[in-house]
């Protein structure tokens, strides 16, 4: 109890120096309206593009439900759309979520991306910077921490005060607790108050219900977080005792402050693309052109395959034109050329998945050498912002898109005579009433157990760091001197 009362003393003396400079108020003011800004920001967006997205999914429901009696395979090449509501937790992590579209176009015998990005809009925000409260949590809170923590131990060397406390019977251990102590106090105070306004936003964006899944991500998001603070507070206290002049402590920090927040990540990210680089997009759709084509042209009434399905149902029937077939040719035809084109492309995206799969395991593999990277990755798989929740979104319009085309094609082979209607008779058509079938397209976003199988590279790689600041922390207590 003696030992720990002497840390909290060493803690609260820190603190009350540090609040005694004018400038922390000063820094602590610019990055609390950082923060309300970003928060403001994040709000507006959130509700912006959720409200646009149900807006335009609505709307898109009913226009598909209006069309008038018409030929099946006209629906399925009128397509639908599929848009994607942000999570709640989006509110605080942008992640790239701006760069990726929310919205896709889905027709039959073709598959489109994600469109309407922020990003892509010229009056965007975008165009002044990105500041979210998870951009000030991850990279401005770490800086002002090594801006109150730099001299924290350094200072006492330089005016001679080490020996002083030395001599008291105050060893390192407990010096360097004490002192860490100290600058968690101090960023507490501007943790917390965020944290405050963190959670209020987030309840109110949910009406104040919200399902276990989102509190979960929410305590996650908020726990490390904490945990990623407190390491930069404990880097801070370490390299300030390992420096012989607070100067020299400054300069060193700012330089792991940079190598961490700014070079190392636009490195990696450089070095996982050049290493594994995939196909431009061009190329991409021009080899899944050239497979389809191989395999048959289901719009080719002379292409050899879909010439020896025909074959074989007229055998297999025993008729002698497709016209005599009980079911409506076109439409088989259109249900094999959709299944053959799905399974083309799906292989093919598959490939170039793996190619992202891989340049994105890179980027996380280096987070065992920078815990911003494993903060920032986490961060934006409990948000529902990362590369993998894209992914998942294009994969589940994919699967609605394909359920859409067939399910026409199906209405087209039941209902549609093979016999071509003469110049005067109405077109071929079945009653609107058909369109209902179609469910309309609901976004499912990644559960809590999803998120952290894809990010446990990150969270190992936290813990590691955590574990690496106690050895360290050992380390020092034993091999520091007070000269």
């Amino acid at each position: 109890m003696k030992t720990l009362h002497l840390e909290f003393l060493i803690a609260n003396h820190l603190k009350n120096a540090i609040l005694k400079n004018k400038a922390f108020y000063f820094i602590t003011l610019f990055i609390g309206a950082l923060l309300l800004y970003a928060a403001f920001s994040g709000w507006e967006n959130y509700t912006s593009q959720n409200e646009t997205s149900e807006k335009y999914q609505h709307e898109s429901r009913e226009d598909w439900l209006s069309n008038p009696d018409k030929n099946p395979h006209r629906m399925a090449h009128y397509g639908n759309f599929a848009f994607r509501k942000s999570s709640s937790l989006s509110v605080f992590e942008f992640g790239m979520e701006p760069f990726f579209g929310n919205a896709i176009f889905l027709e039959a015998h073709k598959q489109n991306t994600a469109n309407f990005s922020e990003a892509g809009f010229s009056n965007s925000m975008l165009r002044f910077g990105e500041i979210s409260i998870a951009m000030v949590l991850q990279i401005l809170l770490p800086l002002l921490i090594f801006f109150i923590g730099f001299n924290s131990v350094a200072a006492e060397r330089e005016n001679g005060t080490l020996k002083l406390l030395f001599s008291q019977g105050i060893n390192w251990k407990q010096l360097l607790i004490g002192k860490i102590l100290g600058v968690v106090s101090v960023i507490m105070l501007l943790f917390i108050p965020t944290l405050l306004v963190l959670v209020l936003l987030w309840l109110f964006l949910q009406d104040f219900t919200i399902s276990v899944d989102e509190m979960l991500k929410m305590l996650l998001f908020i726990a490390f977080h904490f945990i990623y603070l407190i390491f930069f507070c404990a880097i801070a206290v370490l390299v300030s005792a390992a420096s012989k002049t607070s100067k020299k402590a400054l300069i060193s920090l700012i330089g792991i402050w940079l190598v961490f927040t700014i070079i190392l990540p636009r490195t990696t990210q450089a070095i996982g693309a050049y290493i594994y680089e995939a196909p431009s997009k061009i190329r991409f759709n021009s080899d899944i052109e050239k497979d389809i084509l191989k395999q048959g042209d289901s719009h080719n009434p002379n292409d050899l395959h879909y010439k020896a399905i025909k074959d074989s149902l007229l055998a297999l029937y025993k008729v002698d034109s497709v016209q005599q077939l009980p079911f409506n040719y076109s439409g088989f035809i259109m249900t094999e050329g959709e299944k053959i084109s799905s399974k083309i492309y799906n292989q093919h995206l598959e490939i170039l998945l793996k190619v992202y799969e891989k340049q994105n395991r890179f980027s996380k593999t280096v987070s065992f050498f920078n815990p911003y990277i494993a903060i920032k990755n986490l961060s934006m798989g409990l948000s529902t912002t990362d590369y993998d929740s894209y992914i998942d979104f294009q994969k589940q319009a994919e699967d609605y898109r394909y359920t859409m085309a067939q399910k026409m094609n199906a209405l087209q082979i039941k209902y549609i005579s093979n016999k071509k209607p003469a110049a005067t008779d109405k077109p071929l058509a079945i009653s609107k009433e058909h369109w209902a079938d179609l469910e309309e397209f609901h976004y499912e976003p990644k559960d809590i157990r999803d998120v952290l199988k894809s990010e446990i590279i990150s969270i190992i790689s936290i813990i590691l760091w955590i574990s690496l600041l106690f050895v360290l922390l050992r380390i020092a207590a034993k091999n520091l001197k007070a000269i």
